[in-house]
């Protein structure tokens, strides 16, 4: 059994209580070497051994933990094994500066959710309720140190028991900032869309909830912003909800009442369990399982609405975090979408008074409270894979926690990508990665990624040494790079795609870098996303790519999977693709489409060239019929991931060819695909051959270039399938794959590889702006060039 080292971070009321003797006893008895210290961040852990004794040690590490301790976060990655010798308890780290690590904010505690059910107790029925284990953190804070005139809680002032708490260290509300009863903290009222009262505190509700059960749909302010709530099995209310917040068909995250109504409907591992009842409490994607229909038969349960996510195999859950949503949630007793406050492409409100103007026509009863949130947090997203915890979306739970590096940093600022952004700023050896922004498409979006970067700043009281951007010149975020006073340090997207994920696992170099996503602008102006970096000391080589091809249409292509399908047969046929005018593979448009996009190819005329995997997805979803028109970003490249029939082993022929740079060649590919597509083969068995043809170039491209570590990075990487066949498949040729954990593979990760990127070359003092090589675009509406990592 291979040996693997989890590197794992706990904080909370873990030093004092016989936490380390703990792990030590727990880590000895399981056979596991490593160590366990003390440090200004909490206790930091290192065990080796088999990843299933190591998944046994994390669980009992939050399950048999000292009756006194309280893990308020526990975060882990798995590494590669040093050759740790026994296990020991090493001395408390005191060197080195100390920089205040910010909590996120914490799911509900179970001493609080009794508080709240509690008839006998102060605090029943307080949706407010919270103490030193739980509750707001991040999205209150206004300023370091962490004390309650510096959060948004300093308008309230403690009543006699609550400060009575506050000062008593045998209780667990000593220095809760937050602390608060229904005398003297927040309280709810239920508001109409002219921001009328209409009830207070548990009447308003009560009364929420009943609008709720009649299809109504309800605007919430919860802990980072405000979610709209609608009866999850009621189809209407799903429909109107998608009509009203224009989201044709990306899935809704669902809050589920109890763990045990989510087993009815999805299968719920040890792992995933373990994700949905921790602090961080973020939405899990789980696998629904087969016998849905009888489970929710034998319980007399209806089933979720089908428009909840449409031919989705896999459902968005969570449970509910804070006492709001735990008391709603047992009023209701079924589950609900929970998405988020927003119209698609904007950030999330956090206002009510915003909210009533935002979400007019949307929402049509608004809950709220009195508690002002300092900044927007929206829930994060994970999932299980390869029995890791891959976080998809880093935010509440998650958020403003750091990546620690070995070494001090220059003091930087990154200011992340379009699409997905976050930021991220270095001080001292730690990276802080803010809250998950968005894309940058909207004023309000550009208003929020504003907000956030100073915000950082602010709180850290950091003046940037260099700005790190993206090389795109029209990114909206590279123009806000040239304003600061910092030096820029330009990056291109795919390099930092790799960097970022070297940096959480911990690699030097040389590595050879995966960077497949759906665009990212490359060094020669042109669009990569099916790149094969290999990365040195300082800087990288473009080992080799995916063979380019016409995008018609530039940005309109990739809401049009159908163009793509079109540029890569061009890119075969030539000319003569529309002489054929083959009924077969150009069956999706009219004449005069033909005509339009004929003479757009020929004349080269915004059908900007691109090596991208994500792309290549598209076609492909296009050929075999699947998709030509996408409703949200990598939604082909989903159908072809869903659609996939198991156990086909087979995969398609293509080849690599030199040309100072390796080229992969999709051409053998594509023709095989065609013919089947003529033949009528099952979708299912194309959708598998497509996937297993990605893994094998995977493996034959790393042959070619011959280096042992191998980085899967960007958004494709987020396709289950895909990681884990292209994982299996290295493994089987002798390589070692590395993919993400704690920070994003798409384009969220940005910010931490371009933070990377501006240290490598401060080190090799070799920071220099140089001018970029103009994009070969034309007629972005954005005026940027989006990053849509597929899947």
């Amino acid at each position: 059994m291979s040996c693997e080292r989890a590197k794992i971070m706990v904080r909370g009321a873990v030093q004092g209580v016989g936490f380390r003797p703990f792990v030590y006893k727990l880590a000895t008895e399981l056979r596991l070497n490593g160590w366990v210290l003390n440090s200004s961040q909490g206790v930091q852990i290192e065990v080796e051994g088999g990843w299933p004794t190591l998944q046994q040690f994390l669980l009992r590490l939050e399950k048999e933990k000292p009756p006194h301790a309280t893990i308020h976060s526990l975060e882990y990655s798995l590494l590669d094994a040093v050759g740790h010798d026994g296990f020991e308890i090493r001395h408390s780290t005191e060197g080195g500066a100390k920089v205040a690590v910010i909590l996120p904010d914490l799911a509900t505690c179970p001493d609080c959710l009794r508080e709240v059910f509690d008839p006998h107790n102060r605090r029943h029925l307080y949706p407010f309720t919270n103490c030193t284990n739980c509750g707001p953190r991040f999205s209150i804070i206004e300023g370091l140190p962490y004390d309650r005139s510096n959060t948004s809680m300093k308008e309230f002032t403690m009543c006699a028991e609550c400060k009575a708490e506050y000062d008593n260290p045998g209780d667990r509300r000593f220095h809760a900032q937050p602390n608060a009863c229904p005398k003297c903290g927040p309280h709810l009222e239920l508001w109409d869309v002219a921001g009328r009262v209409l009830a207070r505190n548990h009447d308003a509700l009560l009364q929420a909830a009943s609008a709720v059960r009649h299809g109504e749909i309800l605007a919430l302010k919860g802990l980072g912003g405000f979610h709209l709530i609608v009866d999850a099995r009621a189809e209407d209310a799903v429909l109107l909800l998608r009509k009203r917040k224009r989201r044709e068909d990306k899935p809704f995250a669902l809050m589920y009442p109890s763990l045990e109504a989510i087993r009815l409907g999805c299968e719920v591992s040890e792992l995933e369990e373990r994700l949905l009842r921790s602090s961080e409490s973020p939405i899990v994607l789980l696998e629904r399982h087969s016998g849905v229909a009888e489970a929710q038969a034998a319980t007399n349960k209806e089933s979720i609405a089908s428009s909840i996510a449409p031919h989705n195999p896999t459902l968005g859950v969570m449970l509910p975090y804070t006492p709001l949503h735990h008391l709603l949630l047992r009023e209701l007793g079924f589950p609900v979408v929970a998405t988020s406050g927003n119209l698609t492409n904007e950030p999330i409100c956090i206002d009510e008074r915003e909210a009533l103007e935002r979400l007019h026509g949307v929402a049509d009863l608004f809950l709220v409270h009195n508690r002002p949130i300092a900044r927007h947090m929206d829930d994060s997203v994970v999932r299980i894979m390869l029995g890791r915890e891959l976080v998809l979306r880093r935010s509440r739970g998650y958020a403003p926690l750091p990546v620690h590096l070995k070494e001090q940093l220059p003091n930087i600022l990154a200011v992340g990508a379009h699409l997905k952004n976050t930021v991220a700023l270095s001080v001292g050896s730690d990276i802080f990665i803010s809250q998950h922004i968005g894309d940058l498409e909207t004023k309000e979006a550009y208003s929020a990624f504003s907000k956030v970067t100073a915000d950082l700043q602010r709180l850290y009281e950091i003046t940037p040494e260099f700005t790190a951007c993206d090389l795109h010149p029209d990114f909206l975020s590279s123009k806000f790079a040239q304003r600061t006073n910092a030096v820029i340090v330009r990056v291109q997207h795919h390099y930092a795609h790799v960097l970022a994920c070297m940096a959480e696992n911990e690699l030097e170099a040389p590595v050879l870098g995966l960077a497949w996503d759906g665009t990212g602008y490359g060094a020669d102006g042109t669009i990569w996303g099916g790149e094969f970096l290999l990365v040195g000391e300082d800087s990288f080589e473009r080992a080799g790519h995916f063979r380019p091809f016409r995008l018609p249409g530039g940005e309109v292509a990739i809401k049009q999977p159908r163009r793509s399908a079109v540029g890569v047969l061009y890119e075969i046929f030539g000319d003569k693709l529309f002489e054929r005018a083959d009924p077969v593979l150009l069956a999706n448009f009219s004449n005069s489409e033909l005509s339009v996009l004929r003479q757009a190819l020929k004349k080269q005329i915004n059908t900007p060239r691109t090596s991208s995997v994500g792309r290549l997805f598209d076609a492909v979803a296009s050929l075999v019929g699947l998709r030509q028109r996408a409703g949200f970003e990598g939604q082909a490249a989903m159908d072809l991931e869903f659609a996939i029939r198991k156990g086909i082993e087979d995969a398609y022929s293509f080849e690599v060819k030199t040309n100072g740079t390796l080229v992969v060649d999709w051409q053998p590919m594509i023709l095989e695909i065609i013919k089947e597509v003529r033949r009528e083969e099952a979708v299912g068995v194309i959708a598998a051959k497509f996937h297993n043809t990605l893994a094998e170039v995977a493996a034959e491209m790393s042959h070619r270039v011959d280096n042992l570590h191998v980085v899967l990075t960007g958004g494709c990487f987020q396709n289950k399938y895909l990681l884990e066949r292209t994982v299996q498949r290295l493994r089987e040729e002798g390589f070692r794959p590395y993919w993400h954990q704690r920070v994003p593979p798409n384009d969220g990760g940005i910010a931490l590889g371009q933070v990377m990127a501006a240290v490598r070359a401060s080190v090799a003092a070799k920071v220099v702006a140089e001018p970029c090589v103009q994009p070969e675009l034309i007629h972005w509406n954005s005026g940027a060039l989006p990053d849509s990592s597929s899947s």
